[in-house]
Order: C-alpha cells, then sequence, then structure tokens
C-alpha cells in the first residue's frame, strides 16, 4: 500500500507520478525500495485519471 499512498500523495501535491518522484516519497518515509513495484505502479497508472477514479 505504501506505493499507491506515494502516488496519491505526489498527485495531491501537484506533482508528477514517476518513478523517480515516487522512490523518493518512499525513501523519505524509510521504506525499502522495490524498483520492480515502483516501475509497476507507474505504468499502472500511466494516462489513468486519478481524480476519477478517487470519486
Amino acid at each position: 500500500m505504501e506505493y499507491v499512498y506515494a502516488a496519491m500523495l505526489l498527485h495531491k501535491a501537484g506533482q508528477q507520478i514517476n518513478e523517480e518522484n515516487v522512490k523518493k516519497v518512499l525513501e523519505a518515509a524509510g521504506v525499502k525500495v522495490d524498483e520492480a513495484r515502483v516501475k509497476a505502479l507507474v505504468a499502472a497508472l500511466e494516462g489513468v485519471n486519478i481524480d476519477e477514479v478517487i470519486e
């Protein structure tokens, strides 16, 4: 769930959801980053309107 939370935090802050930013958020939270999970998350969210999904 930490990966999804990182993406939601970036979205709320108006930041781009990309591998670098997701890794930075996770590292700042003390999470050991799994590169494959980061890549999968960013790929899965590509083209997704997060505001619509949240509603």
